[in-house]
């Protein structure tokens, strides 16, 4: 089965009310009891991992258990926090009299559609970028069909956004050399946008618009890190979880087929509440036999990822021995 230990990034996703956030948890006490440092992200606004652990966690990093720690990222005060370093940055570069304006836009671009999700990606990247230092795996509770798809979508608007601001400069001459690497069309197309921005000439701009392009070029790169971090399939992988179900089995082909276009390396399923093989009741045969006829579904359409079956539990699973209970059932290789 699929073997985690040697991952720093793992996502975790599924349809809604499947069990991934108790799979991620699970997932992170197993790796702990190996001894890893582990650091557990929920990036879902409707937060559960204070549910699963029955303790208080939010927006700061906090201990749940032996060697790891978790962490509710709040993605409005992830907009508030992106606003007001870009409403920072505009103010040095501009006339007092215009900062009121400047504030204004800066509101409504708070409450601007896609605004939560762009500074919460960011804060993934960063993450992403930073936690390994730290942490032995980072592992995030969200649905790759969303969070990672957009991610992984953004270095390639994050170029074209760049190129627009830096065109309207009024050192458009300056920046030639800065727009030729991120548009080999001379701005017309972004055909390469992921290239490499690590070196950009700026000794010949003022003062400003070096500040500026470095600040452009810094978001770059770190976007540009984060694609070559997701797409290494020694340091990432996706973990899908769903049920034997139908909705759920075909919410998870979707996204492992928009992953693959991607070469996202896919680690394997978790199919989770599987019926016991006895039952003591009609309705529950019933069941079970709709259930054998999702299972195969489910081994004939994923035949080529890794698959580990899990048990439906009598009880709801919260808190950390519940949670030790699956994580003993997961595999270890």
């Amino acid at each position: 089965m699929f073997n985690l230990q040697s991952k720093n990034i793992v996502f975790v996703g599924g349809k809604g009310g499947v069990g991934k956030t108790t799979i991620s948890s699970a997932i992170a006490l197993q790796q702990a009891d190996h001894g890893r440092h582990v650091l557990l992200v929920s990036t879902d606004p409707a937060h559960s991992l204070a549910d699963a652990f029955d303790q208080k966690i939010g927006d700061t990093v906090t201990r749940v258990a032996a060697g790891v720690d978790a962490l509710e990222i709040d993605p409005d005060r992830e907009v508030e926090a992106h606003i007001s370093r870009v409403m920072r940055t505009m103010k040095r570069f501009s006339k007092p009299d215009m900062f009121p304006e400047i504030e204004r836009q800066m509101r409504l671009t708070q409450q601007s559609p896609g605004a939560q999700e762009a500074a919460l990606l960011e804060r993934i990247a960063r993450l992403i970028d930073e936690a390994p230092a730290t942490y032995d795996i980072v592992i995030f509770d969200t649905a790759p069909t969303g969070h990672t798809l957009r991610l992984l979508a953004l270095p390639e608007a994050m170029a074209a956004w760049t190129q627009g601001l830096l065109r309207q400069s009024q050192k458009a001459k300056q920046l030639e050399g800065v727009l030729d690497h991120l548009s080999p069309k001379a701005g017309k197309d972004i055909t390469n946008p992921m290239a490499d921005p690590a070196k950009h000439e700026t000794a010949n701009m003022d003062d400003r618009t070096a500040e500026i392009t470095e600040t452009l070029l810094q978001r770059q790169r770190l976007f540009h890190r984060t694609r070559h971090v997701l797409t290494d399939t020694e340091k990432t992988a996706l973990v899908f979880v769903l049920t034997p179900e139908k909705l759920p089995i075909l919410e998870t082909g979707r996204a492992v087929t928009a992953l693959k276009a991607e070469k996202l390396p896919i680690a394997g399923l978790v199919i989770n509440r599987n019926l016991p093989a006895e039952v003591d009741s009609a309705f529950f045969a019933q069941r079970r036999q709709q259930e054998g006829i999702y299972r195969t579904e489910i081994e004939q359409q994923f035949s080529d990822l890794p698959r580990v079956y899990l048990p439906l539990f009598p009880t709801d699973l919260h808190g950390l021995e519940a949670l030790q209970k699956i994580a003993a059932e997961l595999p270890d290789e």
